[in-house]
């Protein structure tokens, strides 16, 4: 059964599937190539009678996630052009008072798309929520640093998408005074971003974050990897000279700069460039992550069992972390290898601790962890484990949650989610000097206080 809406620019025609109303590949800027490319989003041309949205709109270029991740984590590819375009669940398009939420995906800046099934929105939409999520541009489209182009380009789509959110969500039920944006990982550091951009002031009241905390660099350390293209190709690095390259050619410069780069480990990347005129963190915060998110990039690559005694002292120099940390590491995981004794102080290096560090940083914040572990390839409680029970998809998931991933589990943090993004409150006690974090697992959550709390102030003295 078809439903329509009408946005600012045309009407849109959607579906009614099993009672949600699902519009999908609706436009919010013009395509991001030809004229517009390596440009900031520009306006959405308007339509005249009533546009078909029924099926997911083209994706971002990209090439898939590398063997073995590729069988973890699919890739949607969907050809076109029109890539900056977004999806909305909703249970009903009459009264405008129902809470928003913005999912903006992860996947390093250079993977993912809105179309996974994993994003499926429809439980949100069950539970009273109007739930939106993007596309955006990635990669050396998104965030290449060129000296004749805007850096933050698919930073400045995320905020276009949420100005058509403002200006439109109304007509599909939802709230605009009401926002909160979540997102995983990359999509995460994005919101650390968006959350002291000055463009995306007032385009939304609270903010989700899972696994990413706020990372931004300069503009000389960005244009890296942009450089190292460029030498590849044999031309100038600059947005004139990529935007003459042919766009293939350009995803295979991308995957041999960067095909064995990763978050734990590092090397040439993509990142978001700090903004001059940065300011602060306004909105009602939850943050969190997974408790053995290295094992996402250790385990499938068998990098947990090439690190050597040797490897992990190599590395302990270049990270400067002191002998006495690694024992005591060591001390609480007395049968733990040298790969996960590494991947366990990167996690808390790069991840738990910044999260403590924002948490006690802004006037408002939630802390959880998610530590239900999976027994698919022993990845445990891995990186992006926990999309799928916030969207309470399981089914969609099972690649990495097997099939006896616990229902009760998505149910508790679906509605935590939920409850947050509706008034401020997922269910536990905000951050104080106590520390409290609500751990998700099962068979039972609950809040604990200080959690290894002698090993993250290791990293929290070290960044005073």
């Amino acid at each position: 059964m078809d439903i329509i809406a009408a946005t600012r620019h045309g009407k849109v025609r959607g579906r009614i599937q099993n009672g949600i109303h699902v519009f999908r590949g609706i436009p919010y800027a013009a395509p991001p190539f030809g004229a517009h490319r390596f440009r900031a989003p520009a306006p959405v041309q308007p339509w005249e009678g009533v546009r078909d949205a029924a099926e997911f709109g083209p994706t971002a270029p990209k090439r898939p996630y590398p063997p073995p991740l590729d069988r973890l984590i699919p890739e949607e590819q969907i050809p076109g052009d029109e890539c900056l375009n977004l999806n909305v669940w909703t249970s009903a398009t009459d009264d405008g008072t129902r809470p928003v939420m913005v999912w903006i995906h992860g996947g390093s800046l250079r993977n993912g798309s809105s179309s996974m099934a994993l994003y499926d929105g429809s439980a949100f939409a069950r539970d009273g929520v109007v739930l939106v999520s993007i596309n955006y541009r990635l990669g050396v489209e998104g965030f290449g640093v060129f000296p004749d182009a805007p850096d933050n380009r698919g930073l400045l789509d995320q905020i276009a998408a949420l100005e058509w959110v403002r200006d439109n969500i109304a007509a599909f039920g939802g709230n605009p005074g009401n926002v909160t944006v979540f997102g995983e990982s990359a999509g995460a550091i994005s919101i650390g971003a968006l959350l002291t951009s000055p463009r995306a002031k007032g385009l939304f009241r609270r903010a989700i974050m899972q696994s990413g905390p706020p990372h931004t660099v300069t503009r000389e350390e960005a244009a890296r990897t942009v450089k190292l293209m460029a030498s590849r190709l044999g031309v100038p690095a600059t947005a004139g000279a990529f935007a003459a390259v042919d766009r293939e050619r350009l995803l295979d410069a991308q995957v041999e700069v960067i095909g064995k780069a990763d978050p734990i480990t590092g090397g040439p990347g993509f990142h978001i460039v700090t903004e001059p005129d940065a300011g602060p963190v306004e909105a009602d915060l939850l943050i969190g992550a997974n408790r053995e998110e290295y094992r996402l990039w250790f385990v499938p690559s068998g990098a947990v069992d090439r690190v050597s005694r040797l490897t992990l002292r190599l590395a302990l120099l270049k990270l400067r972390i002191p002998g006495r940390t690694v024992r005591l590491y060591r001390s609480a995981r007395p049968g733990a290898t040298p790969g996960e004794l590494l991947g366990e102080m990167a996690t808390d290096l790069l991840l738990r601790a910044p999260v403590n560090r924002l948490a006690d940083s802004v006037d408002r914040a939630h802390v959880y962890e998610f530590a239900w572990r999976t027994k698919i390839m022993d990845l445990r409680a891995c990186h992006s484990l926990e999309i799928g029970f916030v969207f309470d998809n399981l089914r969609h998931c099972r690649e990495m949650v097997g099939d006896e991933a616990p229902q009760e589990l998505a149910d508790a943090m679906h509605r935590a989610w939920i409850a947050f993004a509706a008034t401020g409150d997922p269910g536990w006690e905000p951050w104080d000097s106590s520390r409290p974090v609500m751990v998700f697992d099962s068979p039972g959550s609950g809040v604990v206080h200080a959690p290894r709390d002698e090993e993250l102030r290791v990293w929290l003295d070290r960044a005073r």
